[in-house]
């Protein structure tokens, strides 16, 4: 398979709970990914993942969608697309989408188990050569929705790059090890995954735009 290196398809459909923050994450992500010449296309329609499509795209972004949202076709060609080389980036929601879906669970790494209330906390910052978090200091506080999984992401290859520190607020179930951000290769692809972006405001905020800009940059392939 052959991946393409210019556009992005952000896809966002919902069978479930539906975050109001989409609409602005959608548009956050088309400006971001149009700074660096890669046309961005939103969509919820899984008929738009198949192979033709996925082709010339250089990366994937699940954008918050939860329940089971794809059909097998879509399944296979978006295997297919990351497998083949192609980028992968989930945001907060994605780890609520496509539970019966076996492969998904490994693609992302984790599956959403449950949050407490929005509220600030802290962000321990692991990894500060990542182009998704360079930029943010070894702490970082900010406000969101704070999931947590069945369990944290594991297996070879596995970068953790930012986790909460659940002595900073109320309802963290996971303990002292409570993986938010993290990437990994699956087969020729880049997937990273991070947990932040419940709120609206969050893509407007000059960190967390970074923060996924960097994301994108490394899922497709153009940043280390």
């Amino acid at each position: 398979m052959t991946v393409g290196t210019g556009a992005v398809l952000v896809f966002s459909a919902t069978a479930g709970y539906r975050h109001a923050s989409i609409t602005a994450g959608a548009a956050a992500l088309a400006e971001l990914a149009g700074r660096h010449g890669m046309p961005a296309r939103h969509t919820e329609d899984p008929d738009d993942l198949r192979p033709d499509a996925l082709a010339g795209c250089a990366a994937v972004v699940f954008l918050s969608p939860t329940g089971e949202v794809l059909h097998d076709r879509a399944r296979a060609a978006l295997r297919d697309f990351v497998t083949g080389g192609g980028g992968f980036l989930g945001i907060h929601a994605a780890t609520c989408a496509e539970y019966d879906w076996p492969y998904y669970g490994e693609l992302l790494g984790a599956r959403f188990d449950g949050h407490p209330r929005v509220q600030p906390a802290d962000v321990l910052v692991h990894d500060r050569t990542h182009p998704a978090t360079a930029h943010l200091p070894a702490t970082w506080r900010w406000t969101d929705e704070w999931y947590d999984f069945r369990a944290g992401p594991a297996g070879r290859g596995v970068r953790v790059l930012a986790s909460a520190d659940e002595d900073s607020y109320e309802g963290g179930t996971m303990g002292a090890v409570h993986p938010l951000v993290w990437c990994h290769r699956v087969g020729e692809g880049r997937v990273l995954y991070t947990a932040l972006g419940h709120l609206e405001s969050a893509y407007a905020d000059p960190d967390f735009r970074r923060h996924l800009d960097g994301a994108l940059l490394w899922c497709a392939g153009t940043a280390e």
